[in-house]
């Protein structure tokens, strides 16, 4: 029978720790989203890396405590080991395996693609479920790709962005327009106020062949556009009209991406869609009518488990536990790792 499962999240620039049950249960959660990178206008990967080295031992210490769990009562210890920033997955993935030697317990290394791509499974979060196999689009400020699901380690890249993912997209429209960083939440905020209609901003790759995504041309479209408009700030209702337009042309490229992607996995009977970009509203309620349209079931995690969370790395872990599956001490941290990589196959 499994034991707790603790894990740490430090891909980059969160630092999050959690305590799953065995069965899937939250037992604790924290979340610490580094400020210090706020005055740069993105993250600075060496001071994510500082900051992440402050302040995990202390969260990982309350989390213990808030779920009632010893060291010695753990199970496995997890942490992301890859894709990511070189020096925050060398802390975490090095604090954990620390901690697994000195509990005698396993250490799993969690890909954290796999960790948004397994969230949906989490017991509760997906009303029926979430069988295998369905159709994935993760979207955060990294990632843009659609991804054949068929089970734990078992993935198919359907298409992925050529260029910028749509959340940097949104980032950079937001530092653009003097939005602050991060950007994301808020250009949706002021899209609210804008009328989507005022610019004619182009929908990258639309009804071509496949589901690839390509979004620096939307972005270059938004510099043009401001280029055009007088000199000094911008009045509140042009720039929440830039927001609005920017963030429809997003809704309608994804909109249609998937639903290609839909097309090429007819056995889909669930498309998720997960990352830090799946937070936003506008985007998930186009992708759910995307999902209706092609009569497939829709889910996306809750808002606080969209972005980089430990939840998610601690579930991942116990997927793969259940097959059997724990990694070398001597597994290195990865900047790149993709999802269909050969070491992500669980082999007998």
């Amino acid at each position: 029978m499994l034991r707790p499962v603790l894990a740490i999240e430090s891909s980059c620039d969160e630092t999050a720790t959690a305590v799953l049950a065995a069965d899937g249960r939250i037992l604790a959660e924290a979340v610490l989203s580094q400020r210090e990178h706020m005055a740069f206008g993105g993250v600075v990967p060496e001071i994510a890396a500082r900051a992440h080295l402050e302040h995990l031992p202390g969260m990982v210490a309350r989390t213990l405590e808030t779920a009632g769990v010893s060291p010695r009562d753990l199970g496995a210890v997890a942490a992301s080991t890859g894709p990511g920033l070189i020096g925050g997955l060398i802390v975490g993935s090095g604090f954990a395996k620390g901690m697994a030697i000195a509990t005698g317990v396993p250490f799993v290394a969690i890909n954290h693609l796999e960790a948004h791509a397994l969230t949906p499974r989490l017991p509760g979060l997906v009303e029926g479920g979430a069988p295998f196999p369905y159709l994935l689009l993760l979207v955060s400020g990294g990632h843009c790709q659609c991804v054949e699901v068929s089970g734990v380690g078992q993935y198919r890249r359907l298409g992925g962005t050529i260029d910028d993912a749509a959340g940097e997209a949104f980032d950079k429209v937001a530092k653009l327009l003097g939005l602050g960083w991060p950007g994301g939440p808020a250009v949706e905020r002021l899209a609210r106020e804008g009328d989507a209609r005022r610019y004619a901003f182009p929908r990258p790759l639309l009804g071509r062949k496949g589901c690839d995504f390509s979004f620096s041309g939307l972005k270059t479209a938004v510099v043009h556009a401001v280029a055009t408009l007088p000199a000094g700030a911008l009045p509140r209702q042009v720039v929440a009209d830039l927001c609005a337009s920017f963030q429809a042309a997003v809704a309608d490229t994804l909109a249609d991406r998937v639903g290609h992607a839909l097309a090429m996995m007819p056995q889909a009977k669930l498309l998720v869609v997960s990352g830090g970009v799946a937070a936003n509203q506008a985007l998930r309620a186009v992708l759910e009518q995307v999902a209706a349209k092609a009569g497939v079931r829709f889910a996306a995690p809750p808002l606080r488990l969209c972005g980089d969370n430990a939840v998610m790395v601690a579930w991942a872990a116990l997927e793969r536990l259940r097959l059997g599956y724990a990694s070398p001490l001597d597994a290195a941290p990865k900047p790149r790792w993709p999802l269909d990589a050969e070491d992500m196959v669980i082999r007998p």
